[in-house]
């Protein structure tokens, strides 16, 4: 039996000081202020649930779209350093022959990756539109179709958990209802939907807003697009990339006020070069220069990230736009939430997995525990 103290633990509604957490097999079997003689002490710090990314292509020179063991083993590992303790692969749009074999690769090893555990697979795309298309490729694109969409959660084995659609594509109402029939969650994105567009797709079941703001039809006073949508209609999550590169801060801070934390989500939608140095890389099939906190392509367009979400956490609580409170749950329950998946990830409970992180008062990680576990690379 392990015990941690938490000068302050971080629960799903609120904030604990001086609580003891005993942890044996892996699992939270009691939460108390009645502790032992002998304990890891973190008295000095927030002990908060593990993060969960709920958008995120690749780490450490590795892409899910790689299709291989090899860099789903080196994802999964490498985002624990960020505090990311459970995700999504994500894919992106591309060949039915390079997607069916990712989908393919998260169902065969999802199971013995190390380190991040992998709750689901978030398809980003193909069903988009080529205006908005950033760095997805438009060759691939088309209007939505249930069976293709039918045929991927067979071959990954029931693994599809989330898909990004274009809600003005043709289909796409009737598409978001049976995705949603099916248990796959329903996200907006990389559109140049008019607010009516969206607002049917939301009614037909779609949730959440892929990247809000980037790759999508903007907020006008007289034509509100996709921007607007996704801040005034309260079903819909929000997914927000905070880098500092995607969204200036005053941006981020008007999205919070019109949704509270309780309806946007910190996301990364990093790419193969998190991690490491600057250089050149790709996206699937497009080149990318990584270089000054950015991931770009030829053209400029941004190409995803290499946003690490301790960073994200770090940088919202910085710029004074939530509490850390309120940034953690951004960064866990919220997401976790968005797509179903906050009974197992996401929140500090008894009877759960011991995935922690532990962090200071301005957020920054300290330790983070896998299955009761301290981390290391």
């Amino acid at each position: 039996m392990k015990v941690i103290k938490a000068g302050k633990l971080i629960l799903k509604d609120g904030v604990k000081e001086n609580q003891y957490l005993y942890i044996d097999d892996g699992k939270i079997q009691k939460i108390t202020a009645d502790g032992p003689e002998e304990y890891v002490d973190y008295s000095q710090y927030y002990v908060a649930p593990g993060y969960v990314d709920t958008h995120i292509h690749g780490y450490g020179g590795k892409d899910i779209m790689d299709g291989t063991k090899e860099a789903l083993d080196t994802i999964s590992k490498g985002i624990v350093e960020n505090g990311v303790t459970s995700y999504l692969p994500t894919t992106l749009t591309a060949s039915m022959e390079d997607l069916d074999r990712a989908v393919k690769n998260v169902g065969d090893h999802y199971k013995e990756a190390p380190g991040a555990k992998i709750h689901g697979i978030f398809l980003e795309g193909p069903f988009f539109t080529e205006k908005h298309k950033g760095a997805q490729n438009p060759k691939y694109m088309g209007d939505p179709d249930i069976e293709i969409l039918r045929h991927w959660q067979e071959i990954s084995g029931n693994m599809i958990k989330k898909i990004a659609i274009a809600p003005e594509r043709k289909g796409s109402v009737e598409f978001t209802k049976k995705a949603r029939e099916m248990g796959v969650y329903v996200a907006l994105g990389h559109s140049d939907a008019t607010y009516d567009e969206a607002y049917e797709a939301v009614m037909a079941g779609a949730n959440i807003f892929v990247h809000l703001f980037n790759g999508m039809s903007g907020l006008h006073h007289r034509n509100p697009g996709m921007v607007g949508a996704g801040l005034s209609l309260d079903q819909a999550y929000c997914e927000l990339i905070c880098d500092g590169h995607h969204l200036h801060p005053a941006t981020i801070k008007i999205v919070k006020k019109a949704k509270g934390y309780e309806k946007a989500f910190l996301i990364t939608d990093c790419m193969m070069a998190g991690g490491i140095e600057d250089g050149q890389y790709k996206l699937g099939e497009f080149d990318v220069t990584v270089k000054e906190g950015t991931a770009r392509l030829d053209s400029g367009s941004l190409a995803g990230s290499i946003l690490r979400l301790k960073d994200g956490v770090e940088n919202i609580i910085d710029w004074e736009i939530a509490s850390i409170f309120e940034a953690v749950q951004m960064a866990s329950q919220i997401p976790a939430k968005s797509v179903g998946i906050d009974d197992r990830c996401g929140i500090i409970e008894e009877g759960r997995d011991a995935d922690l992180n532990i962090l200071d008062e301005k957020g920054h990680l300290i330790e983070t525990y896998l299955r009761g576990e301290k981390w290391m690379a």
